[in-house]
């Protein structure tokens, strides 16, 4: 019996191990959702093409060793989803887009929607292509798939246009590949390793700083031993949030300015020296940069290194602690450790009186706050943060305490991934309470997907720091332009917490700091996807920069 080739797609889909596609309906892809529903794949189909994609990217996130999926229509669809493939881009998230385009036959005739989508992803993907011949879609779905998931992974796009997806063949003319979505374990050279330990054992204040490969390459167990073993002082940034054990003795957070001013050498792990690092201009000159990175091409970005360990980070720490045991060196950094300890016990302290803050607006820090304390009432909760002010607040207050217990948009920065993380998040993990911390001006680019989680069930929670303001444009555009000149940066405290309500979730708000813990036992008691609207005090104390 003919099959077409939604059919073949989802087949070699099923192949890969994928359970979800993330989409939003349109004509050019329909028989793709034929196809998954033979194959037993949950289609969530979402309110605008950019969700699908960030939902792809937070699956993959939410699953190691697994690949997101999402499957876009033609022209508009493609550039509603450019956003969540440039973010997954820049976060090196393992995704697969399948693109709509009009028919074969009628390409260069101007079909509806027709446009080069290749040429608009092509920047923004580890792999770009199109299938013409409607056997050879499985063929292609495992070379995209592969490209996505080998070395530094990240977003791969391939297109199939109208008459492929409807093109006829016969299940027996056709094979489908074994698809892997895991990469094989490669190691550094051991000479490399070697040099690594020749520079540590000269070390007196060395740090680690693991970052977002540390996740990818699932190399967390071997790092934490390597650390466990030297006492090494670790910070971590990106999506290396929580795989480092937030009650390790070896784990900093809010001394890394401190140690940076005084380190001979750094670990970078997984962490490259972009903005979020300062571009590696406050690592001293004379101190010793150890790089452990998936892919060669990015070692030594922004500042020359001493000594690259290319591979399998897992891999890398693993061959240290080898090399280490083989020549009898023992590494203790526990002094040094001891001494920023105290740096970040100071650091604490001076923080405590904003996080019991009684103010009216409420202070973001005591809304953080009152978050983390309900936060440590339940089992491994996924907490998610879309926004600027109260994402960075909310990141040094709120513990993570688990590998992919944190995610955010990553170095692209992108507002409005909240919402589409989440439904990702929870439909892999229906057991856990998914959470939102919510700048309001972040909520308003994919709060409509409050519909989606009502829709499949999702009880997602959202909490927004209602500040009336872009806040980190409106301080720096107010101090260097003038507090007149506030133009673009203002919002209103607009009642999104109604929004939800109108679309079938649970709504509150709240206005004094007393009444933000009940409101989250009400919104979790409530069952539905819920907002917590917290009206937070307009912080305009410009401490100089601008977020770049």
């Amino acid at each position: 019996m003919p099959v077409h080739g939604g059919k073949l797609a989802a087949r070699a889909l099923k192949n890969a191990g994928v359970d979800v596609l993330f989409t939003l309906s349109g004509g050019h892809i329909m028989p793709l959702y034929d196809g998954c529903l033979d194959e037993g794949i949950k289609i969530i189909d979402v309110r605008h093409e950019q969700a699908a994609v960030h939902a792809a990217d937070a699956w993959a996130r939410c699953n190691p060793g697994s690949i997101g999926v999402a499957a876009i229509t033609a022209g508009p669809g493609v550039t509603d989803g450019v956003t969540g493939i440039a973010n997954a881009w820049r976060a090196n998230s393992p995704i697969l887009i399948f693109g709509g385009q009009g028919p074969f036959s009628q390409l260069r005739k101007g079909s509806l929607q027709e446009m080069d989508h290749l040429g608009v992803v092509r920047p923004i993907t580890k792999y770009c292509d199109a299938v013409y011949s409607t056997d050879r879609i499985p063929e292609f779905v495992e070379l995209a798939i592969r490209h996505a998931v080998s070395g530094i992974p990240g977003p791969a796009y391939l297109e199939i246009p109208m008459d492929t997806w409807n093109g006829q063949c016969e299940w027996e003319n056709v094979t489908i590949p074994r698809i892997r979505t895991e990469t094989p374990r490669l190691s550094p050279d051991r000479e490399e390793v070697r040099n690594a330990i020749e520079i540590l054992k000269a070390s007196e204040r060395p740090m680690l700083m693991a970052g977002t490969s540390v996740k990818w390459s699932q190399g967390s167990e071997a790092m934490n031993r390597f650390i466990g073993d030297t006492h090494i002082p670790t910070y971590t940034n990106g999506m290396g949030r929580g795989t480092v054990p937030w009650d390790s003795p070896e784990f900093l957070n809010r001394s890394r300015r401190d140690a940076m001013q005084k380190i001979d050498c750094i670990l970078l792990a997984g962490t490259l020296l972009d903005f979020r690092m300062r571009f590696g201009q406050t690592i001293p000159a004379d101190a010793k940069i150890i790089q452990l990175e998936m892919d060669a091409t990015l070692i030594g970005q922004n500042r020359g290194t001493d000594v690259p360990l290319v591979g399998n980070l897992g891999c890398s720490f693993d061959l240290l602690l080898e090399e280490m045991k083989n020549q009898g060196v023992n590494l203790d950094f526990s002094a040094w450790r001891d001494e920023l300890r105290v740096i970040e016990e100071a650091a604490e302290e001076k923080v405590q009186a904003k996080l019991n803050s009684d103010e009216v607006p409420i202070d973001s820090q005591r809304m953080c706050r009152e978050v983390r304390d309900w936060l440590e009432t339940l089992e491994a909760p996924i907490v998610i943060g879309d926004g600027g002010d109260i994402v960075a607040t909310a990141a040094k207050i709120i513990p993570v305490k688990g590998e992919g217990a944190w995610m955010d948009p990553g170095p692209l920065g992108t507002l409005g991934v909240g919402a589409p993380f989440a439904l990702a998040a929870q439909h892999a993990h229906p057991d856990k309470r998914v959470v939102i911390v919510y700048g309001d001006g972040s909520f308003g680019l994919n709060g409509f997907e409050f519909d989606t989680a009502v829709r499949f069930d999702l009880p997602i929670i959202g909490i927004v720091g209602n500040d009336a303001a872009w806040g980190q444009m409106m301080r720096p555009q107010g101090a260097m332009l003038g507090w007149d000149r506030l133009d673009g940066t203002l919002l209103r405290r607009t009642r999104y917490d109604k929004v939800v309500e109108a679309l079938g979730g649970h709504g509150e708000l709240v206005e004094h700091p007393d009444e933000l813990r009940p409101a989250l036992e009400r919104a979790a008691a409530s069952g539905k996807p819920a907002l917590i609207n917290v009206m937070i005090k307009q912080d305009r104390d410009f401490k100089g920069g601008i977020y770049v």
